[in-house]
C-alpha cells in the first residue's frame, strides 16, 4: 500500500487530538490514563502516537528479534486497557483471562489474524483491529521474486557459480520454465491475488485462473481471471501462487491431493500462511518430480530447522517470511496499529464525538472489527 507523508501526518493528528471538547463526564473518565502493553520493539513513530496521545501509558518489552516469553506476557497483560501484539503472540483465553476485565482493545501490528481467537475476543466484547491491506504491495513483489527464482532455477545457478559447477555450456543445464504462453492459478483471490497477477501481465501470461470459496467476479475483471474449481486450478496450473488465508477449512489444503494433479512441470509457491501447506505431501511431491519445484516464504515451523528435508532439494527454495521486510512497510503498520487503539478508546469514552468507523477509514485502510456477529465473519480463502 502507498502511503504519502500526508497521510501519515494525518494519522499522528487524529490519534493526537487534544481533550478540549470533552464533557466533564468523559473527563473524568478518562482521569487515570489507559494502560496499554506492547508485545515487541516497533517503530518509533508507533510508540510516539501512543505517548504523546496524552491518553495512555505504555509498557513495553523491548527486544525487535526475541518475543516475549509466555509467562512474561500473562504477567504483563494484567489489568492493561489496550494491547498492541504480534503475530509471535497468541492471544487466546488463557491470556484473556489473565489480561482480566479492563481489556477493550487488541490490535495487532500484522495483515494475518489466525493467532487471535476471534471467538474469545467476540465473547468479551474486545474490539480487534488489524492492518489489511498495507502489506498488499509488498508481498506482491516478493511472490513474483519468489516465482521468477524457482522457475529459473537461480538459487541452483547461484550455487554452481560459486562452487565451480559451471562449466562448458550443455543444453539442459539448469533449464527452467518460462511465464510467457503460461497459465497462473491464484489459491484464494484477493487483495494480494490480484496484485500478483497485475504484476505478471508484462510477462505474457496467457491466461489467470482461481479458486476460491466462491466467485469473485469483481474482483476476477480486474485481471481477467477464470473462476473454476480446486481440482482444476491444480490440474490447469503451470504457476500455483497460494494466497488464501490460514483457516480450520484451509489448513494443509494443500496436500498430496493437490500435487498428485498438478502437471509435472508445474511451479508451487507459497507466501500466505506455512499452515495450508502439508510440508510432509510437499516434499514427497518434489522428491518424486511430481512438480517441478516450489517456493516457500511461510513454513511450519518458523523458522524451518536446518536439518529439515525440504532444505535438501534442489527444487524447493526457502525464505525467511520477508515479506513485511521494508522500512515503508514497517513504519506504516506502525503508525496505523497505535493510532487505531487510541481512537477506539476515545470514541468508547466519547461516542459522539468519534465515530471509531468513519475516522478510521478516513485516516488509513485500518478495519476495526466490532464485537457483532456480522463483523466476525471472515473470508475463507482470499486475502
Amino acid at each position: 500500500m502507498w502511503c504519502s507523508r500526508m497521510a501519515l501526518r494525518r494519522i499522528q493528528r487524529v490519534a493526537a487530538v487534544p481533550l478540549t471538547g470533552l464533557t466533564s463526564g468523559a473527563l473524568r473518565k478518562m482521569s487515570t490514563l489507559q494502560r496499554v502493553y506492547v508485545t515487541r520493539q516497533i517503530p518509533p513513530e508507533g510508540l510516539r502516537i501512543l505517548r504523546e496521545s496524552g491518553r495512555v501509558t505504555v509498557d513495553l518489552w523491548d527486544s525487535d528479534d526475541v518475543p516475549v516469553p509466555r509467562e512474561e506476557l500473562l504477567q504483563r497483560v494484567k489489568g492493561v486497557d489496550g494491547l498492541v501484539c504480534v503475530l509471535t503472540e497468541k492471544i487466546d483465553a488463557e491470556l484473556l483471562d489473565a489480561a482480566g476485565p479492563n481489556l477493550k482493545v487488541v490490535s495487532t501490528m500484522s495483515v494475518g489474524f489466525d493467532h487471535l481467537s476471534l471467538q474469545e475476543l467476540k465473547k468479551r466484547r474486545i474490539r480487534v483491529g488489524y492492518t489489511p491491506d498495507v502489506l498488499t504491495d509488498s508481498v506482491a513483489e516478493l511472490t513474483v521474486a519468489l516465482l521468477l527464482t524457482t522457475s529459473r532455477r537461480l538459487i541452483e545457478a547461484t550455487h554452481e557459480a560459486k562452487t565451480g559447477g559451471w562449466g562448458t555450456w550443455r543444453t539442459l543445464w539448469l533449464c527452467g520454465h518460462e511465464l510467457a504462453n503460461s497459465t497462473v492459478g491464484i489459491l484464494g483471490l484477493g487483495r494480494i491475488g490480484v496484485a500478483i497477477a497485475e504484476r505478471l501481465v508484462p510477462f505474457k501470461v496467457k491466461k489467470f485462473i482461481y479458486a476460491d470459496v466462491a466467485p469473485r467476479p469483481e474482483l476476477a475483471a480486474l485481471i481477467g481471471a477464470e473462476y473454476v474449481s480446486f481440482d482444476q486450478l491444480a490440474e490447469r496450473s503451470d504457476f500455483l501462487a497460494v494466497c488464501c488465508a490460514l483457516t480450520p477449512e484451509t489448513k494443509e489444503i494443500c496436500n498430496k491431493s493437490l500435487f498428485s494433479k498438478m502437471k509435472d512441470t508445474s511451479i508451487f509457491i507459497n507466501t500466505s500462511r506455512g499452515g495450508v501447506v502439508n510440508q510432509e505431501h510437499l516434499y514427497e511431491a518434489l522428491l518424486t518430480g511430481q512438480i517441478a519445484g516450489a517456493g516457500l516464504d511461510v513454513t511450519v515451523p518458523e523458522p524451518l530447522p536446518t536439518d529439515h528435508p525440504l532444505f535438501t532439494l534442489k527444487n524447493c527454495g526457502e525464505w525467511t517470511d520477508s515479506s513485511d521486510s521494508s522500512p515503508q512497510h514497517l513504519r506504516v503498520l506502525s503508525l496505523i496499529c497505535p493510532s487505531g487503539l487510541v481512537l477506539v478508546r476515545v470514541a468508547e469514552q466519547e461516542r459522539f464525538l468519534y465515530d471509531p468507523w468513519s475516522c478510521l477509514a478516513n485516516v488509513i485502510s485500518f478495519w476495526l472489527l466490532a464485537p457483532r456477529e456480522d463483523q466476525y465473519e471472515v473470508w475463507t480463502w482470499g486475502g
